[in-house]
């Protein structure tokens, strides 16, 4: 047969067409999958859970307030998760924890009441509360710790007649642990007297949590929500909480001293890691591990601190009181609310340069860097919280009313 008169030349070119517009089609579909990330939404946010926009250097970003949430709120912290959530962790007499999208939206409240015989707890019938203080969520987002500074209900004492310490401690507290999916209370562990910090330990097998006036640490176990060890940290008031990769050694401040503790979760052995300043408050390790940063509340510092040495490398004032720390996705910048200054810090992880400085309402008391959005969350114990945008790189000239400008 021959194939060269015009109609087979015709219907081969259409063909051919065709094909092309096939494989243009199909790559263009295997390219939008890459550059938007269309894999399946995370359930509780909308978001996906892969190929979000990448975020500019944190050290480059201008930190521009966004909003101030406010409502029925009495926020001692704020936490967020790697998928979205953030919640607030309502102090005391609200007996709530409040939980947020990334946009600033409210998802729901959670209530602190809870019968304790249901979770295989005597002594105490009918509904106890509780009195959210701080939170850590699981690496993969799924659940939230949050601890209790007491209980309220049957057989529980009142709370604030004592001396905090071990000899005169008020009752022993409860962590809750919280399912980010359906926003219920799934377990509650028995911890110590006035359990302040949680945090997870990056393999997600324990979870630590820093009891104020037992002047111990409880290390529960996840996989069986029970408390495996009670350590003594070796002075009064232990607080943040900073844990390796390995998931092998845990830095405790002791905030009745100058002293940051280490603990070897394996052995138990608790020694004298460093003397950063007076009142250490929050521990925050960097990614490799290299760095801890600690804020020293009585001294009004910040300190960073060789974490394998003790040495404290650098020492900067960012303003009265600071308290809590967050710290950016990259490991870039720091985020340091100053309790009585009203402000709050971002400074430059690499020297402790501050970078930027935003006034918050009164007493700033939280703080969470919220990964999906690149936004830092302030919890202010007058009943708000002020969300900043941290997320657009800095251009070189400020503008007419001497703020930064942003891309």
């Amino acid at each position: 047969m021959i194939r060269d008169g015009p109609i087979f030349v015709r219907r081969r070119r259409i063909v051919g067409g065709v094909a092309i517009m096939v494989l243009m089609t199909a790559a263009l579909a295997v390219w939008s999958v890459k550059a938007e990330g269309t894999r399946p939404a995370d359930a509780s946010t909308g978001l996906p859970t892969k190929g979000r926009e990448a975020l500019p250097p944190a050290d480059q970003t201008a930190l521009v307030r966004r909003e101030r949430i406010t409502g029925r709120l009495s926020p001692k912290s704020v936490a967020a998760s790697s998928t979205g959530l953030v919640t607030a962790q309502n102090m005391m007499y609200t007996h709530t924890v409040s939980v947020f999208t990334p946009d600033g939206k409210l998802k729901d409240t959670v209530d602190d009441s809870v019968v304790l015989s249901q979770f295989g707890i005597a002594g105490h019938p009918g509904t106890s509360s509780g009195s959210p203080v701080e939170a850590a969520f699981t690496h993969d987002g799924k659940h939230v710790y949050v601890s209790n500074y007491s209980m309220y209900g049957k057989n529980f004492g009142p709370e604030g007649l004592d001396r905090c310490s071990p000899a005169s401690a008020p009752d022993k507290s409860f962590l809750y642990r919280i399912d980010a999916t359906t926003l219920k209370i799934d377990q509650v562990i028995p911890v110590g007297a006035v359990p302040k910090y949680v945090a997870v330990t990056p393999d997600d097998s324990r979870v630590l949590v820093t009891n104020w006036c037992s002047s111990t640490m409880s290390v529960i176990d996840t996989q069986t929500a029970t408390p495996v060890e009670t350590i003594w940290v070796g002075g009064a008031h232990p607080r943040g909480i900073a844990v390796t990769p390995d998931s092998r050694t845990a830095f405790v401040a002791v905030m009745g001293s100058q002293r940051i503790v280490k603990v070897d979760l394996v052995s138990k052995k608790v020694s004298t890691f460093s003397h950063t300043g007076n009142g250490p408050r929050t521990i925050l390790i960097s990614s490799d591990g290299t760095y801890l940063f600690v804020t020293n509340n009585t001294s009004g510092t910040v300190s960073k601190v060789d974490a394998a040495t003790g040495v404290v490398l650098t020492t900067v004032s960012t303003g009265k009181q600071p308290r809590s720390m967050a710290i950016s996705s990259d490991g870039l910048a720091l985020y340091v609310v100053n309790y009585e200054s009203s402000t709050v810090s971002k400074l430059r992880t690499a020297d402790l340069k501050e970078i930027a400085r935003a006034g918050t309402d009164h007493h700033p008391i939280g703080v969470a860097y919220e990964p999906t959005t690149g936004s830092v969350w302030v919890a202010c114990y007058g009943g708000s919280i002020i969300v900043f945008n941290d997320s657009k790189l800095v251009t070189s000239q400020p503008d007419a009313g001497g703020r930064p400008r942003v891309n």
